[in-house]
């Protein structure tokens, strides 16, 4: 059985809040998307199958409607508002982020609807958070990234290149996770309660607090933290780990080696490849294979030792790249244990064989197509949470019928 079976969930459709329509669905909720009539204008979202335009061909469309039932309701009509409070007594949960005042003056809004349900859980999710001054503010995923704080954080050491928005709807992903998590805490809430919640999730304050030490680091200490190219943020610059390789593709190092295993397996790599007799400090690399424990930061720089291993085992990655492509470095560290990945495209890392391994493509059916096609998959896995796609996503008012009646 689904994790989120018999829970009903209405998203009334909007771009900003359909990823988490999105992952309640394919947990296994019942989530039914309300449009107006002529459907959500994110159904003509590009690209297209095919690289054709037209009804029910937007790939953006299909991804974020997963799993989802859909209905056509007018909340402009009286009569769309009274079948919308007809849905919304057996409904679970109602997940919106519609226009400032909006549901307010169309007697919408959480007071009025728990006069329905009263055990009603309302997910609202705005800007700013609701009665902030910048309600009516216009907002884009880019406008939340960049006053959130996230893009100062993203870029390259060189600052007279802009700061980088990251790429697929992260500003309002983010806050589609908050109002996710916060919607099953508050079923868990209510299962031993009784009570609904009104939930308040703002989109900037979801995203400012997932920048790591930027915020905090201001907050705290008054310092401004720093891009850098392939790393983490910060007030004092890090050493870089980004390597170019044989093949003039980059990888990316990660946290640099440090343990007596870890000096071990890149020396044994450098002798594999026949590298170690023209590399002067293997003999750091051997000594620090030798070592009772790893190497702490705070040595480094200060204990004169530690530092001639710790570089060793920089400057041998650098080496070991210069001599493999990017893929068999990749590869190579994975099997030694040490976590290095190779700088993929979106395209690349869907092709992936690792994630093809793992399952995250996954076929949908479309039936009205004649044709099955490979979907992104679970962004996570729960040991024993089924997770699936259950139906591709719904033609404009496909469920009228069904739901309404």
């Amino acid at each position: 059985m689904s994790a989120l079976a018999g829970v009903r969930v209405v998203e009334l459709a909007s771009e900003r809040i359909a990823f988490a329509g999105k992952l309640l669905a394919d947990m296994g909720a019942d989530v039914i998307l309300v449009e107006p009539p002529g459907g959500d204008p994110a159904r003509g979202y590009p690209p297209f199958l095919d690289d054709t335009p037209g009804p029910d061909r937007s790939l953006w469309w299909w991804h974020y409607h997963t799993s989802k039932r859909g209905v056509v309701i007018d909340l402009e009509s009286a009569e769309g508002r009274a079948r919308f409070k007809a849905l919304m007594a057996e409904t679970d949960v109602l997940l919106e982020s519609e226009p400032a005042g909006r549901l307010a003056r169309l007697g919408l809004d959480y007071d009025d609807l728990r006069q329905v349900r009263g055990d009603l859980i309302f997910v609202s999710m705005t800007p700013f958070g609701r009665g902030s001054r910048n309600d009516d503010a216009p907002v884009t995923d880019l406008t939340i990234l960049a006053g959130a704080g996230p893009a100062w954080s993203c870029g390259y050491d060189d600052h007279a290149l802009p700061p980088v928005r990251g790429g697929g709807g992260q500003g309002f992903h983010t806050a589609c996770h908050f109002a996710a998590l916060s919607a099953l805490t508050a079923l868990l809430y209510r299962a031993s309660s009784g009570e609904g919640q009104f939930i308040d999730v703002s989109m900037h304050g979801a995203s400012n607090v997932t920048t790591e030490a930027a915020s905090y680091s201001w907050l705290v200490a008054r310092q401004t933290v720093q891009r850098q190219t392939g790393r983490h943020a910060a007030a004092v610059p890090t050493q870089g780990t980004q390597m170019l390789c044989k093949d003039g593709r980059w990888v990316n190092t990660g946290v640099p080696p440090r343990s007596p295993a870890e000096f071990g397996y890149i020396l044994g790599w450098l002798r594999e490849l026949g590298l170690e007799e023209g590399f002067p400090d293997a003999i750091f690399l051997e000594i620090g294979a030798a070592m009772p424990k790893p190497i702490t930061y705070d040595l480094i720089g200060v204990d004169a030792e530690a530092t001639a291993i710790f570089s060793a085992g920089r400057e041998a990655l650098a080496l070991i790249a210069e001599n493999v492509s990017a893929y068999d470095y990749f590869i190579g560290f994975q099997r030694r244990g040490i976590a290095v990945g190779v700088i993929y495209s979106p395209e690349e890392a869907f092709e992936d064989e690792h994630f093809r391994a793992r399952g995250f493509q996954t076929a949908v059916t479309h039936e009205d197509l004649g044709r099955s096609f490979r979907y992104p998959g679970a962004p996570y896995q729960l040991p024993a949470s089924p997770w699936r796609i259950s139906r591709r996503a719904p033609k404009l008012g496909e469920h009228d019928r069904d739901i309404l009646g």
